[in-house]
């Protein structure tokens, strides 16, 4: 990397004049993080896990530490030492943050690997990542057997569980402040096209952004968190795992969401806060899920971001189930979370922020970095235009992974270049709240015009017979660019899809200009979307490709 790329990674990590180096960190590192919370509460519930099958167990704060240093030290015994790099083929199960948790006790880092991606990525993941050891569970044995380079060591399931079983091996790891410096994740970016980019977080990214996200929330040692989100994922693992531990808080850890479960362990865990993504809203919406009365006991509020809340649905859920959404955003760059919306607002605030501007706010600055919308040279732009969104702070990863290009093209300005297109506004305080628009390589150009997909997938979402539904920018000999729809429809709606089609586009060209207005209907049994529910249009533009010579008029 160049003097001058560096230069301005740092400049991008540092906030309100303070750089990496001088931000004060709750812990020292990670592994002393658990540690005093072993100490100061040992006997306090850590980890509550649910399997697919409804089965509860549970660890404490003391258990599930002395359980870290034994896998720790059969680590160490396998060769892996501080600066090591693991992956992990697993999925969300105590073992895994196990995993996590004795690596970053080691100074080691980990490389998380989706199952869910095809075997061709997680190969070229453990290349890339020059991982030692990749720790696999059971089930994905065999494939991760056919595509394992022959540099890496398998450490298969059987193999800890027996060290597990025998505890034997334990020992005290020293921590030092040294160990914040250390490389703790590497996140491999879903992208939709070319090779994923290797987001590389150290212990002190982590550690800020957890503590800034605890603060914010007023999570303590009393507050219980669940997770419903694959721990592949920083939301998963940030927001309901160090969070949790850099507070002393206990956290619900499920196997899988199941919306049948939810709100059951909500209501039976006294659970205050969950971390869920739109889809997940969606899907509890459509269930017409029982609450068990949490909303007028204990349960606070969903922090819901990751991928693009709409107006529609958001009203939906907070009207349907009297739970208010806390939206926020952040990227793996920036460790997790970058924004919430207050905590504090009140209710006639709430509802303006959230439906008031055509996209629900993501809110305000965590302490932990700033915010900016800039124009395409890096000039910070005024309320209500435009740009990019930006960040720079303590939680701005280190660097993508041996590449060189997309650091230079990230960090050009100093800032943290998000892609992601939004504004801001703000209130009577002073403060500015962020709203995200949309992606800015997916941004639909339609005869040189720039179309924000979010706002024609607000429209969208309200149509008559959608289920849900998302536009597409497809290619078209006419305007460059012309905007489809990929819609799933209500059952209702089957007995006639012409007519179903029919009314979709004229409910969308009542409620938008015509350059905005889908002008075709593709019917679809689901939406492209990552892991933890982003959407992937860039993979769906070939299913309008008989529309690329069509001149559509009003």
């Amino acid at each position: 990397m160049t003097a001058e790329t560096q230069a301005r990674i740092l400049q991008a990590q540092t906030v309100r004049g303070v750089p990496p180096n001088a931000y004060a960190l709750p812990f020292p590192s990670l592994g002393s993080a658990l540690l005093h919370q072993a100490e100061t509460q040992g006997l306090a519930p850590f980890l509550i896990y649910y399997d697919e099958k409804d089965m509860r167990s549970e660890c404490s704060y003391g258990e599930f530490t002395q359980k870290t240093l034994v896998m720790a030290a059969f680590m160490r015994s396998l060769g892996v030492q501080e600066g090591s790099r693991i992956a992990t083929a697993a999925h969300n199960h105590p073992d895994t943050i196990l995993h996590y948790f004795a690596a970053w006790m080691l100074g080691a880092c980990v490389v998380p690997l989706n199952m869910s991606e095809d075997d061709a990525r997680l190969q070229y993941i453990l290349t890339h990542s020059a991982a030692t050891h990749v720790f696999c569970r059971s089930e994905y044995l065999s494939r991760v057997q056919a595509m394992l380079p022959r540099s890496v060591h398998l450490v298969e399931e059987a193999a800890w569980c027996n060290v597990l079983a025998n505890e034997g091996g334990m020992e005290k790891i020293p921590q030092t402040a040294q160990y914040s410096l250390l490389d703790a994740l590497i996140v491999y970016t879903s992208g939709t096209t070319g090779n994923p980019k290797g987001v590389v977080l150290t212990q002190a990214n982590i550690l800020a952004d957890s503590g800034a996200i605890a603060r914010f929330h007023g999570i303590q040692p009393a507050t219980r968190l669940m997770c419903v989100l694959p721990v592949h994922h920083v939301n998963g693992t940030i927001v309901t795992h160090t969070t949790p531990v850099v507070a002393g808080a206990s956290v619900v850890l499920n196997r899988k969401f199941q919306t049948e479960h939810f709100f059951s362990r909500i209501q039976r865990e006294k659970v205050h806060i969950v971390s869920v993504v739109p889809t997940l809203l969606a899907f509890l919406l459509e269930a017409k899920a029982a609450t068990f009365g949490v909303e007028k006991e204990h349960f606070r509020y969903f922090i819901c971001g990751a991928g693009p809340l709409t107006c529609e649905l958001a009203r939906n859920v907070e009207q349907f189930f009297g739970i208010r959404i806390l939206h926020g955003y952040g990227l793996s760059e920036t460790t997790c979370y970058s924004c919430y919306l207050p905590t504090d607002l009140s209710h006639e605030a709430h509802k303006h922020w959230m439906y008031d501007y055509g996209f629900p706010s993501i809110g305000i600055p965590l302490e932990v970095n700033e915010m900016a919308i800039h124009d395409a040279s890096g000039t910070a732009l005024p309320a209500m235009e435009r740009g990019e969104i930006v960040i720079r702070g303590a939680n701005v990863m280190r660097e993508y992974f041996q590449n060189e290009q997309a650091n230079a093209s990230t960090f050009e300005f100093g800032w943290f270049r998000s892609g992601d297109e939004g504004f801001y506004q703000t209130d009577a305080e002073g403060r500015q709240f962020f709203f995200i628009t949309g992606r800015l390589k997916e941004l639909i150009i339609r005869g040189g015009v720039n179309l924000a997909p979010l706002e024609i997938d607000e429209v969208l979402a309200s149509a008559p017979f959608v289920k849900a539904g998302i536009c597409v920018g497809f290619e078209n000999d006419f305007y460059g660019e012309e905007v489809g729809a990929l819609v799933m429809v209500q059952q209702e709606a089957l007995n006639n899809i012409e007519t179903a089609k029919h009314e979709i586009l004229r409910y969308c060209q009542e409620k938008l200009p015509f350059s905005k207005a889908p002008k075709v209907v593709v019917l679809a049994e689901e939406l492209p979307v990552t892991s933890t529910g982003k959407y992937q249009r860039n993979k769906v533009k070939h299913l309008f490709a008989a529309w690329k010579a069509v001149q559509f008029r009003k």
